[in-house]
């Protein structure tokens, strides 16, 4: 039953995916093994990946522009706004891409707002299973309500 004067944005918190081609099926790969897991997220997507993660792994993932059109400027803007909590950005060191600047920026910004980030499988997976994560994601719920209150 859903609490009084909370919506689903307040309860659950905001995970941003985002793979470079090479990497699409490393990421999708994650995500169905590990799809229980991020049901309990609201999840974000550049659109080809979004896509992927939608007809694979059966997740509903809200799309962004793909990140040769801003996509990943797009994750960007949504961290420094502090309305993601967490990126999965499993990016290829071995291709250049024609959008480098907004995958920089992006990674940039992920430290400069001391944003939780996972650039491989493995950090991925030790992200999600992290009791701090659970720790930040109750806190959340706490500061939505209290904002409530004193609204």
């Amino acid at each position: 039953m859903e609490e009084t004067g909370t919506n689903e944005k307040d309860k659950k918190l905001v995970m941003a995916l985002v793979a470079h081609d090479a990497r699409k099926q490393d990421l999708v790969e994650w995500a169905t093994y590990n799809r229980e897991t991020l049901s309990a997220y609201q999840l974000y997507s550049t659109k080809n990946t979004g896509e992927s993660l939608r007809r694979t792994a059966d997740l509903n993932v809200h799309l962004l522009k793909s990140g040769p059109l801003g996509g990943d400027a797009q994750v960007g803007a949504m961290i420094v706004e502090g309305s993601v909590d967490i990126v999965i950005f499993l990016w290829d060191p071995l291709t250049t891409q024609p959008h480098d600047v907004d995958v920089k920026a992006l990674l940039r910004l992920a430290v400069l707002y001391d944003l939780p980030i996972a650039c491989n499988r493995h950090t991925a997976d030790l992200l999600i299973s992290s009791p701090v994560l659970k720790e930040h994601e109750e806190r959340k719920v706490y500061q939505s309500l209290a904002e409530k209150e004193t609204a």
